[in-house]
């Protein structure tokens, strides 16, 4: 009998430290403190080897480093003449792209030398603001004239050879692609809309389609789960919006600051969710019961 409750009790314990270990799905918690970053806080990625890296970390013009585990954090590189970046992206190589919007480029980051070279500057760029990339290399990338309420969208081939693909939006800023590469997100943040293109091989759109449009607050960046959920930063509202395939609200998560800005899957399981937020300057998480593309 006392062997059972002794059993029993280690059971309960192992079950309680469990719990303790399983934070619930879609609330937001802190990583980092507040005011880590400027408030040009954005563009969350990850490398290969799971390192998270977010633009402006202290101050404008640089790339952070950032630990998940205890939030702190350290100046990865310092751009130079001025540029700011907005978005960050790796390719297969593992090298970093990252979309200037001062300077008007696309710039490349050598992982291992720190080295920051131009891949891309055109004079018909208004301020690249968001890019993704494929399996293969090529980059996306919006546009927005914010002044004009217009923008633009790119693609860039390998090599850095920039297509203009679409010049008619409106304040042109999240972009993502769907898992199998298929499908662009673009939404536009004035207007409240995202469109859905269809992509070929050739990285070609066509058959635009509004997919989801909103009565209020903003967009900001967006990113798919493996399911095809696309997860849509509601910038004002402070809420992560996440819509189906075919465009229906699933859900919103509720955020503590309100102005978020970019997001990102992570972690071992890529269950973790990573959120910027411009008016906290600072990064929350939660976690999701489907894994990131």
């Amino acid at each position: 009998m006392q062997k059972t409750i002794v059993l029993l009790a280690a059971v309960l314990v192992c079950s309680t430290v469990s719990a303790q270990k399983k934070p619930a799905l879609f609330e937001a918690q802190d990583l980092t403190q507040e005011n880590t970053f400027s408030q040009n806080i954005e563009g969350p990625n990850f490398d290969k080897a799971g390192n998270l890296y977010v633009v402006n970390f202290q101050k404008d013009g640089t790339v952070g480093k950032i630990n998940t585990k205890d939030g702190s954090g350290e100046v990865f590189v310092t751009l130079a003449d001025s540029s700011t970046a907005n978005s960050i992206v790796f390719n297969s190589e593992g090298n970093m792209y990252l979309a200037d919007f001062k300077g008007h480029n696309i710039l490349e980051v050598n992982m291992k030398t720190k080295a920051v070279s131009v891949y891309v500057h055109s004079s018909q760029f208004n301020q690249p603001n968001d890019i993704c990339i494929t399996s293969k290399g090529r980059l996306f990338a919006t546009d927005p004239n914010w002044r004009a309420g217009s923008g633009q969208l790119w693609r860039i081939d390998k090599g850095g050879n920039p297509v203009l693909l679409e010049r008619r939006l409106g304040t042109a800023n999240g972009i993502a692609l769907s898992p199998d590469e298929k499908n662009l997100y673009i939404n536009e943040s004035v207007q409240r809309k995202i469109w859905r293109y269809d992509v070929d091989d050739a990285g070609n759109i066509f058959n635009k389609k509004l997919f989801a449009e909103f009565p209020d607050f903003g967009f900001d960046g967006m990113k798919c789960d493996k399911a095809g959920n696309l997860y849509v930063c509601r910038h004002g509202k402070g809420v992560i919006a996440v819509l189906s395939p075919d465009g229906k609200l699933i859900r919103e998560v509720p955020l503590k600051g309100k102005l978020c800005s970019n997001l990102v899957f992570g972690g071992k399981d890529k269950k973790t969710v990573y959120v910027t937020l411009q008016d906290r300057k600072c990064i929350e998480t939660f976690r999701v019961d489907i894994a990131g593309k």
